[in-house]
């Protein structure tokens, strides 16, 4: 890939699969059902007014806004690296996965004052909040942004130093 325009095409993508799934969800279960698809695995259509595992959940309605301006500045700085770093293809897959996942729970955010979630998993009665296909990409992404960063050969080396073998204490 060369370019950004096919890191955005991907970001675009995953918010897009992310609404035709909350838009099947919302047309086919009613809130608060349970559909059960495996011994591990359950639809369930919530609301999360929260972030991840609810949190600030239970607040009276402040942070509707301030994770939806959260997300939208994240992806404006992730659009910014995006343009910068094109040629970093693992970093960049994973950075266009996370705004897509932000931007889909945007949308969300704006619609309906919280994040439709309808993916359950639990095992032994204990059981996961219940996720998105936005939720996924920005988890997946996380991962692997943390991967590309951790295994990156272009590390710069500090002041004074010319090889990355022998850095200075």
């Amino acid at each position: 890939m060369t370019g950004s325009k096919p890191w955005f095409g991907l970001a675009g993508l995953v918010v897009v699969l992310d609404q035709i799934s909350k838009w099947v969800v919302l047309n086919h279960i009613e809130f608060g059902q349970t559909i059960y698809v495996a011994p591990f695995w359950n639809w369930v259509l919530t609301y999360n007014p929260g972030a991840a595992f609810s949190f600030l959940a239970d607040q009276p309605g402040w942070q509707r806004w301030f994770f939806t301006a959260l997300a939208l500045a994240v992806s404006g700085w992730i659009a910014l690296e995006l343009r910068r770093h094109p040629e970093q293809k693992l970093l960049s897959f994973a950075l266009a996965l996370i705004m897509g996942g932000a931007l889909g729970n945007v949308i969300d955010r704006v619609r309906f004052g919280a994040v439709v979630d309808f993916i359950q998993w639990h095992t032994a009665g204990y059981y996961w909040p219940a996720f998105n296909v936005a939720d996924s990409a920005i988890t997946v992404g996380a991962v692997l942004m943390v991967f590309s960063t951790l295994t990156a050969s272009d590390r710069k080396c500090p002041r004074g130093t010319t090889d990355k073998k022998e850095i200075p204490r």
